[in-house]
């Protein structure tokens, strides 16, 4: 066999392989029956077992090596970056729905991948040649890459949704919303996903245009930043737009909205501002992310009683909630050590003890809608949430991997914010046809049913599902369950109530559960569905008055 022949099996076999996988996702998918709608609620890391013992501190050699080591332990939800491919409930907005402009980015992606592959491929053949052929070669092949990506990247770094799915409004004047898209996504998907969100939260939304070079260029590229924190262009442009909007007296709030690679890019804007901006000017930051694939995200407390009050309440501290007046914080009951006895039993051996009858919606709750979220968690940046499905290969790969791992060392690095984890039939990473379609979906117009209102209100099924607490420590048992779920078309989870178990929150139905437990659904601990259809959190902004026309203005500059 000669050196081509070779290459072209090689080849051949790696687009069949991945073909394959795919293939058996779908038939699986349609085959067996849809699994019950679940999402896990996971707090704020605090510490806990030894489980994970690296962080994106250590040497940048030994993350590479984990990295890819997890690339492929997780590589059975690699077909979930794409499937399901319907339905597409957005119309146009979504990434896969049929179009011109969607097929043509998937005409363009289809090439660079192969492109890509075959210069991979060709790579160890370069040895054999003179160095100036291959470097020449090399150079020519890169040339020829970033011509062909230029046909779907645009010129600018600054976007802005279309003025028609959400005008400026006086109301909101005091709000700046960004955006960073994610992986392959042109200038085409990049306007699409601006105005999904104007759409959504009927604000006005600035996109910093994380450019592609290709998919698989672009997983070098998460690998490079994850790793070696390296910044890109749009990295530079995006911490210097938010540094000035978070100096801008006319803003009250910054809205941080990331998916994909562009939350790896956000967590490297995040540990600048950190190191840069005062703490008042911090806490006008809200961060919100969809398919999160960065390995850290930093927000640390502000004042050494807070973070003793997390060790020593991991209930409060896992909540954002560490800082609440004396008194006004429900006290957490804990169960007997064994967690013997029916749930009757455990209520009435309870109830002798004579301690207060807990609370927990309140608890949840105290950050979500507090006027000032920073004031509840006494951390830096205002607020923080995670999305993520069970089944996308990023979020595995970065969010829900580092989050429901527990921390082998208080030393290492935290992920701090919310996650909110779903298993669903819907689940994917594509971030208007999956996750804004299957968590925010859109209303339609009755009187024209090819437009849209704005985000549903009612019957939401991701917003309206109870939360379930996952357990730290419990990666194993997510990947299992995701597996079964997108591979095998079924699950063992069952949507259930929330419970504090041994200080810190986890999935206990049968060991503890009060009567007085309250059930909690996703819309009570999601700050962002607060935000949909020009609503806001029942809030005026501390720096603003609301006028009598009604409207919110600067108070003092």
């Amino acid at each position: 066999m000669n050196l081509s022949t070779y290459y072209a099996a090689s080849f051949f076999t790696f687009v069949s392989a991945i073909g394959a996988m795919a293939g058996l996702a779908s038939f699986w998918r349609k085959a067996k029956t849809p699994v019950p709608n679940v999402t896990k609620f996971f707090g704020s890391q605090i510490g806990g077992k030894s489980v994970i013992n690296y962080g994106y501190t250590d040497l940048p050699w030994r993350l590479m090596a984990f990295d890819i080591y997890y690339f492929f332990f997780f590589l059975w939800a690699l077909p979930y970056v794409l499937l399901p491919m319907k339905p597409a409930d957005s119309d146009d907005l979504d990434e896969l729905s049929f179009t011109r402009g969607n097929l043509f980015c998937i005409v363009i992606h289809f090439i660079l991948c192969i492109l890509q592959l075959g210069f991979i491929v060709a790579l160890p053949a370069l040895v054999l040649l003179p160095v100036w052929i291959a470097v020449l070669g090399v150079a020519l092949f890169f040339l020829v890459n970033h011509g062909i990506c230029m046909l779907i990247n645009g010129k600018g770094v600054e976007y802005h949704s279309d003025p028609q799915y959400a005008p400026a409004s006086p109301e909101h004047a005091h709000e700046q919303w960004i955006f960073i898209n994610g992986v392959a996504a042109g200038s085409h998907w990049m306007q699409n996903n601006l105005n999904r969100l104007a759409l959504t939260f009927k604000r006005p939304i600035l996109g910093i245009h994380n450019k592609t070079a290709g998919i698989i260029f672009d997983v070098v590229e998460c690998l490079i930043q994850r790793n070696w924190g390296y910044a890109t262009t749009d990295v530079r442009v995006c911490y210097r737009i938010i540094k000035e909007k978070l100096y801008n007296p006319q803003y009250s709030k910054v809205i941080f909205i990331l998916h994909s690679q562009g939350a790896i890019e956000g967590s490297l804007i995040l540990d600048w501002l950190l190191q840069e901006l005062p703490q008042d000017l911090l806490a006008k930051l809200e961060v919100y992310t969809f398919g999160n694939a960065a390995n850290h995200f930093n927000n640390p407390h502000r004042h050494i009683h807070s973070q003793d009050v997390a060790l020593n309440n991991p209930v409060a501290g896992s909540l954002d909630s560490t800082n609440i007046a004396p008194g006004s914080a429900p006290i957490i009951r804990q169960p007997s050590p064994n967690g013997s006895g029916t749930p009757a039993e455990q209520d009435a051996a309870a109830s002798e003890t004579n301690q207060p009858t807990p609370s927990t919606f309140s608890l949840l709750r105290a950050e979500t809608s507090s006027l000032s979220p920073s004031k509840v968690s006494d951390r830096a940046i205002g607020h923080i949430e995670h999305y993520a499905h069970t089944t996308d290969f990023v979020a595995l790969w970065g969010v829900l991997h580092f989050t429901t791992s527990a921390l082998g060392s208080q030393s290492l690095p935290r992920f701090i914010g919310r996650v909110f984890a779903r298993t669903s039939a819907r689940g994917g990473h594509q971030f208007c046809q999956h996750y804004l379609d299957g968590m925010f979906p859109l209303e339609r117009d009755p009187d024209d049913p090819k437009k849209f209102l704005g985000c549903v209100e009612e019957n939401n099924e991701f917003m309206e599902s109870e939360i379930v607490v996952g357990a730290v420590g419990g990666e194993m048992a997510t990947v299992k369950e995701a597996m079964e779920v997108s591979w095998l078309g079924r699950g063992t989870v069952e949507v259930g109530d929330v419970a504090i178990h041994g200080g810190s929150p986890v999935e206990e139905r049968g060991r503890f559960r009060r009567r007085d437990v309250a059930k909690v659904k996703v819309k009570d601990l999601s700050r962002l569905w607060q935000y949909r259809n020009g609503k806001s959190p029942d809030e005026i902004p501390p720096s603003l008055t609301r006028h009598g026309d009604g409207v919110v203005r600067t108070a003092t500059l």
